[in-house]
């Protein structure tokens, strides 16, 4: 009888410039390297850092922050360089700005997984709150108000 390996599936949930609609490199490149499964919610806040959005973990389950959660065939190497655009490794400082760690995602056809998500790592105390919790909509009200 022949040993075959249990692979775990990992998961990662998106809810910044890593969503397809961004078109940033990184996120075309977590488009070609990993599988799509839904859009979702994790429950927490989300704020507009610099440029860029910053999710926290909340206790209250109105507060949502809307993304996209992929699987992820190799983990080992997509987490790596996700990591390092997150600026979440060895080479930075204790208090990089975002923490990866699993929690419970809720997907918009039902059922929740548990997933990798970057989670803001500072005080949020000065920064704006993202209302929505979707930070391509608030692009989108960005751009409006920035036409004539």
């Amino acid at each position: 009888m022949s040993f075959v390996p249990v692979v775990a599936i990992e998961f990662i949930f998106v809810y910044g410039t890593l969503r397809k609609e961004t078109a940033t490199s990184m996120s075309r490149m977590l488009a070609c390297g990993c599988e799509y499964v839904s859009d979702g919610y994790m429950q927490g806040k989300l704020y507009a850092v610099n440029g860029y959005p910053g999710a926290i973990e909340t206790d209250n389950p109105n507060d949502k922050v809307y993304g996209e959660l992929y699987k992820i065939p190799d983990s080992e190497l997509v987490l790596a360089e996700l990591d390092e655009y997150e600026e979440c490794t060895d080479q930075y400082p204790e208090s990089s700005e975002y923490i990866r760690k699993k929690l419970r995602i809720s997907l918009f056809g039902g059922g929740s997984v548990t997933a990798w998500v970057y989670v803001f790592n500072h005080d949020v105390s000065k920064l704006m709150q993202i209302e929505s919790g979707d930070y391509l909509t608030h692009l989108k009200a960005l751009k409006g108000m920035n036409t004539y």
